[in-house]
């Protein structure tokens, strides 16, 4: 569990648009609801999933994709921002284990958490 923990360790810093390579990714009747810009890489929540683009290696050109379903996710929890806190955070329940997602304080987190809701309730 530690390991995926350390997987998932990416921030949420601003919306962006949909990148057309994760756009690529998306099959029949699935719909990007939102995209985030991390460090150095994006994620996108549509209705079936969380996709993240990890780049590495120093330029960048290889890049790993990692897919939560939403059918995975047994339970969620959302903690905005406070005072003195930098980020929000989710934190998900899954079969492969418990991970958190940071979200800077730009972020809509209750835009993020209708969606979620929407996609697994």
């Amino acid at each position: 569990m530690a390991e995926l923990n350390a997987m998932m360790g990416w921030t949420f810093v601003q919306e962006i648009d949909v990148p057309k390579s994760v756009k690529e990714l998306l099959i029949d009747g699935e719909e990007a609801k939102v995209a985030y810009k991390t460090l150095r890489d994006t994620a996108v929540v549509t209705n079936k999933r969380i996709i993240i683009s990890d780049k590495q290696g120093l330029t960048g050109k290889k890049v790993e994709v990692y897919t939560i379903p939403f059918t995975s996710v047994n339970m969620y929890s959302t903690e905005n921002a406070g005072t003195f806190d930098a980020n929000a955070e989710i934190q998900l329940w899954t079969k492969a284990g418990t991970f958190k997602l940071n979200l800077n304080k730009k972020v809509d987190i209750r835009k993020l958490d209708r969606i979620i809701a929407e996609a697994i309730l």
